[in-house]
């Protein structure tokens, strides 16, 4: 039932403009802010908010996406722009996040009537982009589920060449002496991937993408299932949800460490990962990686931030919660390397070549080809794959959005994966993160937003935070978009993108960001006045009161 909740009047709520009759100008008289009705849910737990947030930010990107872009930036060289990137650009926009949605608990659409109404079509965007994403990370976890169901064999299925699926070309070198590794050569897991998993020898190209796999769109049905019958009752079921799939993944990451760390020629894997090459920090690549990494990595700009702070009570510390949770992320995405890098050590060691030449296919064939491959000839390797993808599952689940689509059980659907996961996501939603952080800072006013948190948390941001906010974050963000609008030259496998599906991918990424620019000209023609007048309606915001808790505070004052 909704309860009658008080109202927290401060900072910027004295702004002139409000409709409400409990303002007042006048400095020397308290006026007592009248109640307001709040049916919105709130978090049973603060641990639940926690490990919701942790659930989201924590997610395949750490074991999947940080390894592979630090195996690819010289391993340790790229720890180093990573953590400058953290500390200047990631944490802020993350803290500007949760404090945008705890003050003004709304949604990534609706809250930007209070913020700054002309930019609303950032909210649109964002549920495109949630859309794409949806497209290829569930696929991802579906491939996942598969894997796990494969794994409940005495005998791994990607642990021999004598499947219908290999080829002459498929080379098992594990406890075989004098075997010839060629650049030809292919493991029984990269086969099992490609050919058993993808069937992906069954597609052209995204020409021709084939027909159906039945048993991936079975997996897809299944995360489809388990996804909503963990949302279906908003916070009250998924807050509870969080409690295994956040934990999960922390308790097999330290079993796989522990076992990783057992290997020989593991210490081979850390070295390359600690090591830095330091010529590697004067590539822009590498700082433009390091940044998109922690962008992703921590998930400003998704909107998913906002949502599950504006469950939070009103005076939540949202400044400690972003402070832990960052700092959270980060170790996990550092730990997850030792986790994935003893393997590659292990894999350098067995085949007799460098760290560096292990995987030739970065992304999910770190977590579906190298890593399984490395598990099927550890002891007990059934159980270390069962928990192996179990981990990858609950990941996934965490992170992903309430829409799925079909096109990753298609037998090239690993291709439109790729294209999505390159178009879909990356360059939208770092522009999208820009402009969010322009319209706060630069026309919400910094000095608003930070009247706002002081009313939360009763102390305005420091001049670190109020700094990079308004700097630092938004430049950050252009250099990362700038860099990466340079068409990227893509390679599956043994495939090539053509010309024509590049273009196909901007114009995919542009779908979802042309609602900016719309809205901005719809919401200047529909509001009435003169060009003057229709820039400040849009420009101001809607001043409301935000409701808070009913323990939190009974009476507010406004000096």
């Amino acid at each position: 039932m909704p309860r009658q909740d008080s109202a927290v009047m401060a900072g910027s709520l004295t702004h002139h403009g409000s409709p409400n009759p409990a303002y007042s100008s006048n400095n020397a008289v308290p006026v007592p802010v009248i109640t307001q009705t709040d049916s919105r849910d709130k978090w049973s737990k603060k641990m639940d908010f926690l490990l919701s947030v942790i659930g989201f930010a924590v997610d395949l990107g750490n074991v999947w996406r940080f390894p592979y872009i630090c195996y690819q930036n010289g391993g340790g060289a790229f720890l180093i722009p990573y953590i400058l990137m953290a500390i200047f650009g990631g944490v802020p926009l993350f803290y500007m996040e949760l404090a945008l949605g705890q003050f003004h608990r709304t949604g990534a659409i609706s809250i930007w009537k209070h913020i700054c109404p002309i930019f609303k079509g950032i909210g649109y965007a964002i549920c495109i982009i949630a859309l794409y994403v949806s497209f290829y990370y569930n696929t991802i976890i579906a491939w996942a589920l598969f894997y796990f169901y494969s794994s409940f064999s005495s005998i791994l299925p990607w642990t021999n060449c004598d499947n219908v699926w290999n080829t002459p070309d498929c080379t098992n070198y594990f406890g075989i002496d004098n075997v010839t590794w060629t650049n030809s050569s292919k493991s029984p897991a990269e086969e099992f991937y490609t050919r058993n998993v993808l069937e992906i020898h069954k597609s052209s190209g995204l020409k021709n993408v084939g027909g159906v796999r039945w048993q991936l769109m079975l997996c897809l049905f299944l995360i489809f299932t388990i996804v909503y019958f963990s949302l279906w009752k908003g916070v009250k079921t998924s807050g509870k949800v969080v409690w295994v799939t956040a934990t999960l993944p922390y308790i097999v990451l330290f079993i796989l460490l522990i076992r990783g760390a057992t290997l020989p020629g593991a210490w081979r894997g850390v070295v390359f990962y600690l090591k830095p090459q330091w010529g590697k920090l004067l590539e822009t690549s590498v700082w433009v990686d390091a940044a998109a990494q922690i962008f992703f990595s921590l998930g400003p700009g998704f909107g998913v931030l906002l949502a599950l702070s504006s469950y939070n009570p009103f005076t939540n510390n949202c400044y400690r919660d972003a402070i832990v949770t960052s700092l959270v992320n980060c170790l996990t995405s550092f730990v997850s390397g030792f986790v994935i890098f003893t393997v590659l050590g292990y894999m350098a060691e067995m085949r007799k070549v460098e760290v560096e030449d292990v995987a030739k296919d970065k992304g999910p064939s770190l977590l579906f080809i190298t890593y399984p491959e490395a598990i099927a000839n550890m002891m007990g390797s059934t159980f270390f794959a069962i928990i192996f993808f179990v981990m990858m599952i609950t990941l996934g689940l965490d992170s992903t959005v309430r829409t799925l689509e079909t096109t990753g059980s298609l037998h090239g659907g690993a291709y439109v994966v790729k294209l999505l996961e390159e178009f879909g996501v990356g360059c939208s939603i770092i522009a999208v993160g820009f402009l969010e952080a322009i319209a706060v800072s630069w026309f919400y006013g910094i000095n608003r937003f930070s009247n706002d948190v002081k009313s939360m948390l009763g102390k305005a941001p420091g001049l670190f935070w109020r700094v990079c906010w308004v700097a630092i974050s938004p430049a950050f963000l252009y250099i990362i978009v700038s860099s990466i609008l340079k068409a990227p030259h893509l390679t599956l496998f043994d495939y090539t993108y053509p010309d024509w599906s590049i273009t196909v991918g901007y114009i995919i990424g542009f779908s979802s960001f042309m609602w900016i620019p719309i809205y901005m000209v719809y919401k200047l023609v529909w509001t009435p006045g003169s060009l003057k007048q229709r820039l400040a309606v849009c420009l101001r915001p809607e001043r409301t009161i935000p409701d808070i808790h009913a323990d939190s505070l009974n009476m507010a004052t406004v000096p």
